[in-house]
């Protein structure tokens, strides 16, 4: 029998040591070295005897058949993935605790059920009474789900394996798993690499779609080591802040389908609701005529969402000023303040620069630079901007707007809210289509700083503005005041 040898195994990105330290060199954290068996229950001299079967090739040029897809019968977890699930594919959810993981699968396996499809949800960390009295919550209670308590992954396969195979199979969580063929305790990287392993081959054998619960780390990313994600055909992500009522589901990768779209959930108290227009949930508690405030018509795959970009620009007696962006990115915030200071003029080294994107959602795509701009400009001259207006383009370091793509999609999104204009690159006129929305242009910011700063209200007494003539309380900077008649 050969000899077990002990080798220390990082908890966080897999990586293996022959001996202990308190930082791992491959992915940088402290203390996340834990001491694991290196070696199975069969002996390596027993494994190198075994002798390889043969399998048949194929050709590229064989005929082959589109994977059949089965719907969840959540449109948004249908769009997230690609239309459905696929036979035998196996997906991995991550997200933050309590963020809404379990609630989404149960009510997708309920529907799934419902529809005469077997589903099986087995938990790890829950009794099968804690699963019922959520969904119990959720009005659920009379779907033919079959529940399970288990952790054992040789107990779960050989369940499984008798009888009709099942459709859908809900594993939650993959941490809470552990096989015999490992001596390491549940959760380590060796034993979640392993069962998610074991799982992975049940369904290539089978055909069954398996959804793996992942928990996250204090950073974000699915706890256990990297390779599961390599592993598995798609990974999505379900996010959400604790304050607000939507949630997101994202695909980081899916081998079936796009990694751009987006499902949009809202968390009620029956359960999570379908929003079919994200545009109206976002700019639904919108604050009308109000400085620093700038729709933006955005991409989510091929999804068009209109989204409110808040900024706030503050006087400030630091020899620093503060720079805070929430939803978006804060290298991208430097950049377009930098280039508002270089090419526009606008003093921004003695003010605090704060950029909300309201709701919590979070902007990926360089297009939202025009609004952000535009955002910053308002609150720093107190001029609001048009309330019927939306924004979109890609600011270049030289401070021209550049074009972004999908334009008539936007605007076509932009004029069903009601929606009046629309303010975009000058050289995006040719792909705006005719949305019935009136196109003002600009082909450098330049041009848009001088528009809004014209209608510009020096900040000072409000009272004294509210019992001034309209004149006067329009007053704007002498270098952008406009003559009468």
């Amino acid at each position: 029998m050969a000899k077990n040898t002990l080798s220390f195994v990082c908890q966080n990105c897999g990586a293996a040591y022959n001996r202990w330290q308190g930082k791992c060199d491959a992915c940088g954290e402290w203390n996340t070295l834990a001491e694991e068996d290196s070696t199975g229950n069969v002996p390596v001299s027993i494994r190198s005897k075994r002798k390889g079967r043969t399998f048949a090739l194929e050709s590229l040029s064989g005929k082959s058949h589109d994977a059949p897809r089965l719907s969840s019968g959540m449109t948004e977890l249908d769009r997230v993935t690609g239309g459905g699930f696929v036979r035998g594919s196996v997906l991995l959810v991550g997200g933050d605790p309590g963020i809404g993981k379990s609630t989404l699968l149960t009510q997708a396996t309920s529907m799934m059920a419902r529809a005469g499809h077997r589903a099986v949800y087995i938990s790890g960390e829950e009794a099968v009474a804690q699963v019922r009295l959520r969904a119990e919550r959720l009005g659920l209670a009379n779907a033919p789900v079959q529940l399970a308590s288990e952790t054992s992954v040789e107990d779960i396969v050989s369940t499984l394996s008798e009888g009709t195979v099942p459709r859908l199979i809900v594993i939650d969580s993959i941490q809470t798993m552990w096989t015999d063929t490992v001596e390491s305790a549940p959760g380590t990287v060796t034993q979640v690499r392993a069962s998610a392993q074991a799982l992975i081959r049940f369904a290539k054998k089978t055909g069954a779609a398996i959804i793996l619960v992942g928990h996250v780390t204090k950073d974000g990313q699915i706890a256990g080591p990297r390779v599961v994600e390599h592993m598995v055909d798609a990974v999505l992500s379900f996010e959400g802040e604790g304050s607000q009522q939507f949630r997101i589901l994202r695909a980081v990768k899916n081998r079936f389908g796009p990694t751009d779209e987006i499902g949009v959930f809202e968390m009620t108290g029956l359960g999570l609701r379908e929003v079919s227009n994200p545009s109206e949930l976002f700019l639904s508690e919108r604050d009308l005529g109000s400085p620093g405030t700038a729709v933006f018509a955005g991409i989510e795959g091929t999804r068009p969402v209109l989204v409110e970009l808040q900024a706030l620009v503050a006087p400030t007696s630091l020899g620093t000023p503060r720079r805070a962006a929430v939803g978006w990115d804060p290298s991208r915030l430097s950049m377009v303040l930098a280039v508002l200071e270089a090419h526009c003029g606008v003093k921004l080294s003695g003010h605090d620069v704060y950029l909300n994107v309201a709701g919590g959602l979070r902007i990926q795509e360089p297009a939202a630079d025009l609004a952000a701009a535009a955002a910053l400009v308002s609150s720093l001259v107190n001029a609001p901007l048009p309330t019927d207006a939306v924004y979109f383009g890609e600011i270049s370091l030289s401070g021209a707007v550049r074009p972004v793509a999908q334009t008539s999609a936007r605007l076509k999104e932009a004029a069903k809210l009601g929606f009046g204009r629309a303010v975009l690159p000058e050289s995006a006129r040719g792909d705006a289509g005719d949305a019935g929305l009136t196109l003002n242009s600009v082909g450098g910011l330049t041009t848009l700083v001088a528009e809004i700063a014209a209608r510009g209200t020096p900040r000072g007494n409000h009272q004294a503005q509210r019992d001034a003539e309209p004149v006067e309380k329009n007053a704007t900077p002498a270098r952008f005041r406009r003559e009468k008649g």
